[in-house]
Formats: C-alpha cells, structure tokens, sequence
C-alpha cells in the first residue's frame, strides 16, 4: 500500500465519523494528499524511520503549514512560523503530519491536513464538542480530546497529546488505547503552549505498545541501563498497587476494577504487593492545585490582558 493510499482510507474514515466524533480542529484534506504524494516519491535510501505514518497534532502544538488556535478565540487564525521541535522530528523520521485536534479544557485530572481538538490552552474549562467514538453521550476525556477519540476510532494510527496533570493517561483511558507520558522534560517543549512550566510534558498515542516504542525511538527516549530489562512473563513478575490519599474519592466501580487487575495477576503467578505511602503524601493533590494555578495565571497573563 502507498502513502497516498493509505491517507486515503484515513479520510474517508474521517469523512464517514467526523460529524460524531467530531475530533478535529482543522483538516485540509488536499494537502494531505500532496504530502503523501511526495513521500511516495521519496528514493527509499531517503526514507526514515516514520516513513509514510500518519500523525496527528493537538491543537497547542505549533505547525507551520495549518493553524494553532489552542481552540481559544484569541487565536482564531493564527499560523505560527515554524513547527514545534516535536512535529519537525516527526517529519524529518518521514511522517505524515495529517491533522489538528481539539483539547478539552481539563488539565487536573498528527492531516484534511489537521490538527486534533483540544480545550482552550488546554486548561480546566468547557472543552470543544468531541465525543467519545465507543459511545456518543459520553466524554472522551480531556485535554487531548480529539487525539485520544480519532486513534481509538481508527481515525489516524498515532497522535500526538499533552499533560498537565492527566490529560494524556485519561483519554487514553476514556477510550481505550495506549498513552504514553514520558519523563518529564524528556521530549522537548519548544512550540508547545505551556501551561505550567514545571508540570507540562509531550506524549503520544497509539493502538498497541509497539507503536508507541516507534516514537520513542525517534524522540531518542534511550533506557540508559545496560541490561536487559525487558518483560520475561508474568510467572514471577512483581507488580505494586499504590493507593493514594484520593482513592475513596473512585468509584465503586473503580475500585473493583483493581481488584479484579490484581486477581488476575496473581492468578497468572505474579506477586501483587500493596503499597502505603507515608502521611506526607495526603498533601500533594493540594502542592499540585497550587502550583498549577499559580503557574497557570503566569502562563494565561497576556492573554487574560487582551481578553
């Protein structure tokens, strides 16, 4: 299959769920189709790692050749000079940079060419109109709505997110696909709308591990241990539950979910162990509102100014 085949089928997949899901925030469908064109003809001892692989782009992460509006009216229109440090790794590794997604505003907790949907900066707010694709009258998370909806919906293969607090785990979660939230400050910022400089981190989504591992790669997320530590099978394999000071707050059904998780390990030969964290730890949820508020309102200053 070509490059252009292949961006075919993703728009008419678009085409087909686009006015359910409602996961993008800009799409030019012709350039796409441009850009594909040129992989294709692109000698094969020039291709790179990503060659051809269509990846989305949240709509606070900068591009050069569609718009960034952070789905903030402020914005409205707004193209930026040059793509953030992350999308021009992607496309010197030969990927198709394919689209623009909404957030959804609620940070606690990559083409039409495009951007997937986001919430305004990424922040606590209404978010944009996403839905979930494995139910419509449900949330698919936020603040990286559209990029966690279009991968699960088949949409797009990979997706590039964001976090704050939990907006690449819990659309990942809402609409169950792989999130990966790397180190933090290990995958550069630069283009990136921050919204609290200590807390802010670029991450991705895929629909198995091995897509996202393809990233990783490319980011030069590089293990700096010698040895082998890769997965050898659950006989053995040791496993933690940490209950945090916020676990009454989950859900009956939250709660039996783990359980049922740590049942199952067992019953496969893993150890499960429970881990207690010591009093100090009740406090963090509160050192992590305050912390995001108050980088928050540095961040948001000259636009609350033109606001």
């Amino acid at each position: 299959m070509s490059v252009q085949e292949y961006a075919e089928s993703l728009l008419e997949r678009i085409k087909a769920r686009d006015e359910d899901v409602k996961a993008w925030a800009y799409l030019d469908e012709k350039r796409v189709i441009q850009e594909a064109r040129l992989l294709d003809e692109t000698p094969k001892k020039n291709r790179g790692p990503l060659h051809g692989l269509p990846i989305a782009v949240k709509d606070v992460i900068y591009t050069k050749d569609m718009p960034t509006q952070f789905n903030s009216p402020l914005y409205d229109g707004h193209f930026p000079a040059t793509d953030a440090a992350s999308v021009r790794i992607l496309r010197h590794a030969g990927a198709l940079i394919f689209g623009v997604f909404y957030m959804r505003l609620c940070k606690l907790a990559t083409n039409r060419l495009g951007k997937t949907t986001t919430t305004e900066f990424a922040a606590i707010h209404v978010g944009p109109k996403t839905r979930n694709p494995h139910d419509l009258l449900r949330t698919p998370g936020g603040s990286s709505s559209g990029s966690g909806a279009a991968v699960a919906d088949f949409q797009i293969p990979m997706a590039l997110g964001t976090q704050t607090g939990g907006s690449l785990i819990r659309p990942a979660s809402f609409n169950g696909i792989y999130g990966f939230k790397p180190t933090w400050n290990s995958v550069s910022r630069e283009g990136q709308k921050i919204y609290a400089l200590m807390y802010d981190t670029l991450g991705w989504y895929g629909r198995c591990v091995e897509d996202l591992v393809l990233l990783a790669d490319v980011f030069a997320l590089q293990d700096d241990e010698d040895e082998d530590r890769s997965f050898q099978g659950i006989v053995g394999a040791r496993f933690a539950i940490c209950k945090t000071s916020i676990w009454p707050m989950a859900g009956p059904g939250t709660q039996d979910a783990l359980a049922r998780a740590a049942d199952l390990l067992r019953s496969h030969g893993a150890e499960v162990h429970e881990l207690e964290l010591p009093s100090a730890f009740d406090d963090v949820p509160e050192w992590y509102r305050i912390g995001l508020h108050t980088e928050g309102r540095t961040s948001f200053l000259p636009e609350y100014r033109v606001g």
